[in-house]
């Protein structure tokens, strides 16, 4: 009986460690490597060491994009242009994308009057005038090449950076229920143009 014990014992002893060996194979995209002994201490002790190798990369760091979606902004587009309205562009683009993404210059449009390559923002309404609109806007800046906000009509109005049709209405509503304005400074007395925008057309306009 004794022995008949120790022979279930080996043959359990055998399975276990043939079952240990066989977990060493390839199985799959993964690899796990049990039983690799390392020598340690002072006592030149061994301990068993664990390595998992995954090859499947569909985790975290394995996400489509790998980087975040770029940051677009909206844009306003209207006047002599095909599709007017708002159009989405990725951030840093310029009048000439907004003009683009709105179909391009319609046939009466006053092509050379807007800066195609000034950067657009984020809400802003860019104007594109017609050659009508365009030709009176010039000969207002005829002289010293400024604009002159007591007079200047909402074509001209919008060759200013930053403002757009709805601020260049609020310019000429304020200045038709106030009186001219007395220096270019008055200007920011209009809802919406602060100091970030005056100073971006300070050297642009003129009261007279």
């Amino acid at each position: 009986m004794v022995k008949r014990n120790d022979g279930m014992k080996y043959l359990a002893s055998l399975i276990l460690c043939l079952f240990l060996c066989g977990c060493g194979t390839h199985a799959g995209k993964n690899e796990i490597l049990i039983g690799r002994k390392a020598q340690g201490g002072a006592g030149g002790t061994e301990s068993a060491e664990l390595f998992t190798e995954t090859g499947d990369s569909s985790g975290q760091d394995g996400r489509e994009g790998g980087q975040d979606a770029e940051k677009a902004i909206l844009v306003h587009v209207c006047g002599a242009v095909e599709n007017p309205g708002v159009v989405s562009l990725p951030e840093g683009s310029r009048a000439q994308d907004a003009l683009d993404a709105a179909g391009g210059f319609s046939e009466n449009a006053g092509r050379d009057f807007v800066n195609l390559a000034e950067p657009v923002q984020d809400g802003q309404k860019l104007y594109f005038p017609t050659t009508e609109e365009a030709q009176g806007a010039a000969s207002q800046e005829a002289g010293d090449g400024r604009v002159n906000i007591n007079t200047a009509d909402i074509a001209a109005l919008c060759t200013l950076p930053g403002i757009g049709e709805a601020r260049a209405r609020d310019i000429i509503a304020y200045r038709d229920a106030n009186g001219a304005f007395e220096n270019c400074e008055d200007i920011m007395k209009v809802s919406g143009i602060k100091d970030s925008v005056y100073g971006r057309i300070s050297d642009k306009i003129k009261v007279r």
